[in-house]
């Protein structure tokens, strides 16, 4: 059982490390071959591509992975709700604990 656990955690290691390489080498060569050509900047290397991915991805990503498993997570949450459930939940968000939380019939002005 310790051995599965082993090599499973040595293979998504190893996936891993394959995949930050192709992704470098992938980024590398995309800039090498366009950037210089293009806009006349700097050819950078494998490290630098590393960077650069790192960069946007904190910038524009984050880190957390394919899925976002917490919003599925909460969808399954709220489809096994009674109705009963459902609209107090409704009425604890339109109670300012997350802001301003308003339906779009609400936010409509009554004439």
């Amino acid at each position: 059982m310790r051995r599965n656990r082993f090599l499973r955690a040595l293979k998504v290691v190893a996936i891993a490390a394959i995949g930050i390489t192709l992704g470098g080498q992938v980024v590398s060569h995309l800039w090498n071959w366009l950037m210089p050509e293009l806009f006349g900047w700097h050819v950078i290397s494998f490290w630098q591509s590393l960077g650069l991915i790192a960069l946007s991805r904190i910038f524009f990503g984050g880190f957390r992975g394919p899925g976002r498993f917490g919003r599925g997570r909460m969808r399954e949450r709220f489809e096994n709700m009674t109705p009963e459930q459902r609209e107090q939940f409704r009425q604890g968000m339109r109670g300012g604990r997350c802001g301003k939380f308003e339906t779009p019939a609400a936010a409509e002005p009554t004439a």
